[in-house]
């Protein structure tokens, strides 16, 4: 399952190229993340008042193309693992015309209120409906 999530590029998100800053791509990942979890109906929100927290072990980007100030950018999301206490969330961003910017991943880990990993519980694993990575490397 991908969850797509349309996002215009603001000035505050470039550099003095008017590049988008690198640094971004990991917030609009944060982003997918976020409306990809809440159509699956399920929020962060909801999932730590549940006493489990989802805090970044890995984060990587492939950068393949800039996106600029005021491009109209499609972040699409997918969970490509979620068992034990860990998810994988895969990311390709793309433009307008489709090309693809960037793709990548954040791996997260499952931890209770006391910061110890925890199984995600069957539900939560459901939810969000982990399946194979629609947005494999180029070769």
């Amino acid at each position: 399952m991908v969850i797509e999530t349309t996002y215009r590029v603001i000035y505050g998100d470039t550099d003095n190229m008017g590049v988008m800053y690198y640094g971004t791509y990991l917030r609009l990942f944060e982003i997918g993340r976020n409306e990809y979890m809440r159509a699956r109906g399920l929020t962060y929100r909801e999932v730590e008042a549940r006493g489990i927290q989802l805090p970044v072990t890995e984060a990587v980007c492939r950068y393949l193309r800039p996106a600029r100030y005021d491009d109209r950018v499609t972040i699409a999301t997918a969970v490509v693992h979620a068992r034990g206490a860990r998810v994988r969330f895969a990311y390709q961003i793309r433009d307008e015309a489709g090309t693809v910017l960037a793709r990548g991943h954040t791996e997260h880990g499952s931890i209770g209120p006391t910061g110890r990993p925890i199984r995600l519980p069957p539900d939560v694993v459901e939810a969000l409906a982990p399946g194979e990575d629609p947005f494999p490397p180029e070769r």
